[in-house]
């Protein structure tokens, strides 16, 4: 069994005097910042729940699909069935 002759490489920690392994990078601030970013954003209370859409203002698709007070005077205007015409039939 052959011998490393190198000098082992340490660091000073506020939890004592560390080995660095050859090859090993300590894991920094940054590192662990920046693997907090890629991960998907929770909630603190319930990190399970799931997003709920957001239906309200630009969002709101259900509010795009209704018929504008305005446009349903000028479909009556042109002798176009206003949507309670067409239930009726």
């Amino acid at each position: 069994m052959t011998e490393d002759t190198s000098p082992i490489s340490t660091e000073i920690t506020p939890e004592g005097e560390q080995v660095l392994v050859p090859g090993i990078a300590p894991i920094t601030l940054r590192d662990r910042l920046v693997a907090r970013m890629t991960e998907p954003m929770t909630p603190k209370r319930n990190p399970d729940a799931a997003q709920e859409p957001c239906d309200i203002g630009l969002f709101d698709q259900t509010a795009r699909d209704q018929t504008d007070l305005i446009d349903l005077l000028r479909a009556a205007e042109r002798g176009a069935p206003t949507p309670e015409q067409k239930q009726e039939d």
